[in-house]
C-alpha cells in the first residue's frame, strides 16, 4: 500500500499528464485576465484624448454635437439603462411564467415542441429582430397601442407623460419591447432546465402533506432554483445591456433624454454602429470609444452588482 501510495505521488517539477493539465488550465485562466485588461487599456487609450478634454462632464453631458466638437455620454446612458430595464420588467413575469407552464404544468406534447421553438427563438440574430421591429411591430404598435395610450392614459398622474408623444413606431418603448423578445428565451430556457432538475420526490412530499399546484409551484420549487432564476435574469439582462443591431433599428437615433418613452432615444451601443464608420475627426472617434468603455464599466458594475445580490439570498 505504501509502496503504491509513493508511487502515485508527484514529484516536485515531475512533468505528466497531470501537470500538462494543471498549467494549461493556469495558463487559460491567465490568458482570460489578460485579454479583459487588455480590452480595457486599449479602450481608454483610445478614448484618452475625449475623457482629457471633458473629463468626469463627459458621463453627466446631454450635448453630443460632431459638428461643433461637443460630446456627453448622459442621454446613450439613459436610453442603455431605461431600454434595459423594460425589456427585464417584461421579461422576467413572462419568462417565468413560461417557464412554470412547460416544466409543470403542459403535457409534454405541448411542452416539447415549444420548449424547442423557443431554443430556437434563442439562436435568431438580432438583426433579424430589428428588421422585424421596425417593418412589423414599430407600425402595428404605433396604429394600435400608442393611439389608444394617448387617448387613455396620457392624463393620468405620474405615468401620463411616460405615453405622451408623437405614435411614429419607434422610440425607446418599442427598443425595451424587442430586447424583452430577446432576452425572454434565454430566461425561459434557463429557469425551465432549472425546474427540471428538482427531484420528484420534492414534488410528491409537498403534494403528500395536502399542497396545491400552486403551493408546491410558489413555496417549494421557485425558492429551490430562485438563485438559477435570478441568474437567468442576470444573463437576460446582460444581453440587453449590450444589444447593438435590434436597438439600432427601432430606438430612433436621438440623442436627447426624453420623459415620453414614445420619443426617439439612442443607446450607447447603437450610438457606436450608427456612427462608427461615419467619424471623420479623432475627437469624435475617441468619444465613441469612451462610450464603449462607459458600456464595459456599466455592464460590469450592473453585473457585480447582481451577484452581490445573489450571493446575499
Amino acid at each position: 500500500m505504501h509502496s503504491t501510495t509513493s508511487a502515485l505521488t508527484l514529484r516536485p517539477g515531475a512533468i505528466n499528464g497531470d501537470s500538462i493539465f494543471h498549467r494549461l488550465s493556469f495558463a487559460s485562466a491567465v490568458l482570460i485576465f489578460l485579454v479583459l485588461i487588455g480590452i480595457i487599456l486599449s479602450l481608454i487609450d483610445g478614448g484618452w484624448q475625449a475623457l482629457a478634454k471633458f473629463g468626469p462632464g463627459f458621463i453627466f453631458s446631454n450635448t453630443w454635437d460632431p459638428v461643433g466638437g461637443e460630446f456627453g455620454a448622459a442621454a446613450a446612458i439613459y436610453g442603455t439603462l431605461v431600454s434595459s430595464l423594460i425589456a427585464i420588467v417584461i421579461a422576467i413575469p413572462v419568462g417565468l411564467g413560461t417557464a412554470i407552464f412547460l416544466a409543470e404544468l403542459a403535457p409534454d406534447w405541448i411542452s416539447k415542441p415549444v420548449g424547442m421553438a423557443i431554443e430556437l427563438l434563442a439562436a435568431v440574430p438580432s438583426i433579424i429582430y430589428g428588421m422585424w421591429g421596425l417593418f412589423v411591430f414599430a407600425p402595428w404598435f404605433s396604429e394600435g397601442f400608442q393611439f389608444w395610450a394617448l387617448e387613455n392614459l396620457v392624463n393620468i398622474p405620474l405615468i401620463g407623460p411616460w405615453f405622451d408623444g408623437p405614435p411614429i413606431g419607434i422610440g425607446l418603448l418599442t427598443a425595451g419591447i424587442i430586447l424583452s423578445f430577446m432576452i425572454l428565451p434565454i430566461i425561459t430556457a434557463l429557469t425551465r432546465d432549472a425546474l427540471k432538475t428538482v427531484p420528484n420526490v420534492v414534488r410528491e412530499a409537498a403534494y403528500g402533506i395536502g399542497a396545491t399546484p400552486y403551493e408546491v409551484i410558489t413555496r417549494v420549487l421557485l425558492p429551490t432554483i430562485k438563485n438559477a432564476a435570478v441568474g437567468a435574469g442576470i444573463l437576460g439582462l446582460g444581453r440587453a445591456l449590450g444589444e447593438t443591431m435590434a436597438v439600432a433599428f427601432v430606438i430612433g437615433g436621438a440623442n436627447r433624454i426624453e420623459t415620453s418613452l414614445f420619443m426617439p432615444a439612442s443607446s450607447i451601443s447603437s450610438t457606436i454602429a450608427q456612427q462608427f464608420n461615419e467619424a471623420t475627426n479623432e475627437m469624435h472617434i475617441a468619444s465613441l470609444i469612451s462610450l464603449g468603455l462607459v458600456l464595459f464599466i456599466l455592464t460590469f458594475v450592473v453585473m457585480g452588482a447582481a451577484r452581490i445580490l445573489l450571493r446575499k439570498r
